[in-house]
């Protein structure tokens, strides 16, 4: 187990160790991030020496750091994960998030390790097996709902951690081989094309149109504000915000609002407890609407839903703000929704077009014209506005006021200390107990004055010792136990404090202690399988020589390995579009006139040249992206197999 059952751990983005540290002082109790390499994100990399600042950071408040080592690796990057690996163990990284099962088999050190949401944790099967084989914390599929989770809780040791906002892959993850067929580029090993962001002509089997230019694979942004208090009762601990890519104002504002809200539980519901030390104050009120998003679901938590896709755009339509009264040649006059409203230069305003396109303009002067009346000019021409006329709604995408308003420092974190100044032989001694109880004490020596005024010498040794200023530090008490009143100067008094901070901040450092690996169960633990498709993502022959440790029989190369060349299932995901466009014959049961008459035949998507085909295991309540590799992708190299398909892994050298 990676935390205790009562702590709660909030867990923050970040594609750069500056962001990072922002989310610690916006209230994380832990941060995932990219090393140099093997990290998922292409253009999120970071130094080791960076990290190993932000881990000193990050662990005065007792907050943790794991880093993404979560591509499928090939056998020659494998012993440079394992450099990299023992690297970031000794720079006092908390644990590694990974995907390729063969890290579990190199030489490294007892770094705990986390089963990365690319694992395709689905099922109740598939988390034991995790829990049983070493890993300490699972990143559950964010399309379970509350009693899969549950279920899964009840049955494992290891912490559960679960995806509570951000961007929504539509496949089950580690499940998406769409990318690489058609590009080359794999989201298993961090180039995902998106694929699933255009549009899309549906057909039927007779070629009829089902839905015309529609973002059929694209999902609204995952929200789960409202479900929190039901994810902590049915298991969860770590509550992960997605958004390596996002920029420090995202990572700022949707940490304060999840921290907020979890603050809340737990002040209601003592039994549970924050994962890292510090109180959070924040110059500003959280709203995660102000953020890019493509509007918001709680996915599958609460049970399947058909409004969970972003089928007209995948873009940010932003919120409403007012409509258009009027359209000059070089200005629009718009009327806003409420009065206060006040428009900026550089604000985004978008609206949908006849055709249900969102189009936009960005303001390069706004001026006030009357109350709730504003005339904006626009940085473009308006020629380019299509179907932009009087009557228009619109909304607003980016507030620039909003912007400035994070740019700025916008938050401060703050670790509770109590203070006790009390008398020694030769001066004066301060101790400061912090939050978690650690001591320590600070000595000066000074010659005793007594005060000529007691009431005043009280005041200032109180506002004196309590100036913590740029520290992490806050005055939680102050306790003077003196045998009188004494005149202690200014400069003794901020010698003492600053001692002491000194010694407290060492003595966290020493105090913390990482949590170590968890042990795989002797003996090995069986795979729930014996055979396993190229749907493993294995692709080197540590990951190979891991399963049949387990009890697998034959193994499949991972799709990158270019071995399967006929169509098979690019994508499998829990959203199935027939439901969302109401053709699913369970929605039909029990319809008069309906009933029987739909069937779930083959879909096919259409966008430019591709084509894909939806097919639907209904049984499983699952859809499947079947295609095939395009030949120009098939002729790339890849690197030399080291088996071929369904050879027997008993075989393996290595």
């Amino acid at each position: 187990m990676s935390l205790p059952k009562h702590h709660l751990e909030l867990l923050a983005p970040a594609r750069d160790v500056t962001i990072a540290r922002e989310a610690i002082l916006h209230g994380a109790d832990a941060v995932y991030i990219g090393g140099p390499s093997f990290g998922a994100r292409h253009n999120a990399e970071n130094s080791v020496a960076d990290i190993a600042e932000l881990v000193k950071f990050a662990h005065l408040f007792h907050a943790r750091v794991f880093v993404t080592l979560n591509t499928i690796l090939h056998d020659d990057e494998l012993e440079a994960a394992r450099t990299l690996i023992h690297q970031l163990y000794e720079i006092g990284v908390d644990a590694l998030i990974v995907q390729d099962m063969g890290i579990m088999e190199l030489d490294i050190p007892p770094i705990e390790i986390h089963a990365s949401t690319q694992t395709d944790i689905r099922t109740l099967e598939r988390a034991k097996f995790l829990d049983k084989a070493g890993f300490s914390q699972l990143v559950l599929a964010r399309e379970l709902n509350l009693q899969e989770i549950r279920a899964i809780y009840d049955e494992v040791d290891s912490t559960l951690e679960f995806f509570i906002h951000g961007a929504l892959c539509v496949a089950f993850s580690g499940q998406c081989n769409i990318s690489h067929a058609q590009t080359g580029r794999s989201a298993n090993r961090g180039d995902c094309s998106q694929a699933c962001r255009l549009p899309y002509q549906v057909t039927d089997l007779d070629g009829r149109i089902v839905a015309h230019d529609k973002h059929v694979l694209s999902m609204k942004d995952n929200n789960q504000s409202g479900n929190l208090e039901a994810l902590i009762d049915a298991g969860i601990r770590s509550f992960k915000i997605e958004g390596r890519y996002k920029d420090m104002g995202y990572v700022k504002n949707i940490t304060a609002h999840y921290r907020t809200l979890l603050d809340e539980i737990i002040e209601r519901r003592p039994q549970f407890a924050r994962a890292s030390s510090g109180r959070v104050a924040f110059s500003f009120t959280p709203d995660p609407e102000q953020n890019f998003n493509r509007e918001f679901t709680d996915y599958f938590v609460g049970g399947r839903r058909d409004d969970i896709g972003a089928f007209d755009t995948p873009k940010n339509p932003g919120l409403s703000i007012g409509h258009v009264a009027k359209v000059g040649d070089k200005w629009v006059e718009l009327h806003t929704d409420s009065p206060a409203t006040v428009l900026n230069n550089g604000d985004g305003l978008c609206y949908y077009t006849l055709q249900k396109d969102l189009a936009g303009l960005a303001i390069n002067r706004a001026e006030h014209v009357g109350e709730g009346v504003w005339r904006v000019y626009p940085k473009d021409p308006l020629a380019g506005c299509k179907d932009l006329r009087a009557g228009t709604p619109l909304n607003r995408n980016r507030d620039m006021s909003w912007m400035r308003l994070l740019d700025k420092s916008s938050s401060e974190r703050r670790i509770g200390v109590w203070l006790r100044l009390n008398e020694t032989a030769e001066g004066f001694a301060l101790t400061l107990t912090d939050e978690d109880g650690h001591a320590v004490t600070a000595t000066a020596r000074h010659a005793k004055e007594p005060a000529r005024d007691a009431a005043k010498a009280e005041a200032s040794l109180r506002e004196h010792l309590g100036k913590f200023g740029a520290t992490h530090f806050a005055p939680a008490g102050i306790a003077l136990e003196l045998a009188q009143p004494w005149f202690i100067p200014a400069s003794c008094l901020n010698a003492l404090r600053r001692d002491a901070v000194a010694a407290l901040e060492a003595a966290r450092a020493a105090a913390y202690r990482r949590p170590q690996r968890a042990q795989a169960v002797e003996p090995p633990a069986i795979y729930p399988e014996d055979t396993l498709s190229y749907l493993a993502n294995v692709y080197n022959h540590k990951a190979r020589d891991f399963y049949a440790k387990h009890g697998v029989r034959v193994v499949a190369a991972a799709y990158e390995s270019h071995e399967e060349t006929g169509d098979v299932s690019l994508m499998i995901t829990r959203h199935c579009v027939r439901y969302s466009l109401s053709l699913c014959p369970k929605q039909a049961k029990g319809v008069t006139g309906v009933q029987g008459t739909l069937r779930a035949a083959p879909l096919t998507l259409i966008n430019g040249s591709e084509k894909l085909t939806l097919r639907f295991d209904c049984k499983a309540c699952e859809m499947h992206v079947v295609g095939k590799l395009k030949p120009a992708i098939a002729k790339r190299s890849v690197p030399l197999a080291f088996y071929k398909t369904g050879a027997n892994p008993a075989g393996a050298q290595g």
